[in-house]
């Protein structure tokens, strides 16, 4: 059987250590579907389509890797998908109460879908989409923290 993990998130825009951690579930499951949420709470900057084409974009060369944008609970996303594994990425200890508390939510939802928790190498542990958000808002450097496409989609957007 195939074997099919969920990667919820707002990609707000995606960033190196995003895409780090959707290479490290390719080599772990057969197919990685990342989902961009609407996420109308956090106000991205970005529209969900925008967040999508990046995400795309990002991942265009990687076999296995599908992209959708979800407005539903992730559980029911991930049967719809017949996902058996939600993928979470972990920065730092500051993340681990946050993703600990939504693995046990989603685990009370539905206790056949598991949740595998995943760190980016050190080098992209610091990055987050909040950070480039705000480098972006006074013009500061990200080709260091997005992929090559995304970079090149966000310059295209000034």
């Amino acid at each position: 059987m195939k074997k099919i993990a969920l990667y919820p998130g707002t990609f707000d825009p995606i960033t190196n250590g995003h895409y780090d951690v959707i290479e490290r579930a390719l080599n772990l499951f057969d197919e990685v579907i990342v989902a961009a949420a609407i996420s109308q709470d956090k106000k991205p900057m970005f529209t969900l389509e925008e967040r999508i084409d990046m995400i795309n974009a990002a991942t265009a060369h990687l076999k296995n890797v599908r992209v959708v944008g979800f407005d539903n609970l992730t559980v029911d996303l991930a049967h719809e998908h017949n996902a058996t594994v939600l993928i979470r990425g972990l920065r730092a200890v500051s993340d681990f109460e946050y993703e600990l508390q939504l693995g046990y939510l989603n685990n009370s939802l539905d206790d056949t879908i598991e949740t595998v928790y995943l760190m980016p190498k050190l080098k992209h542990a610091f990055v987050s989409s909040s950070i480039v958000r705000n480098l972006l808002k006074f013009d500061g450097k990200t080709e260091h923290l997005v992929p090559e496409a995304v970079q090149k989609q966000l310059e295209a957007k000034k």
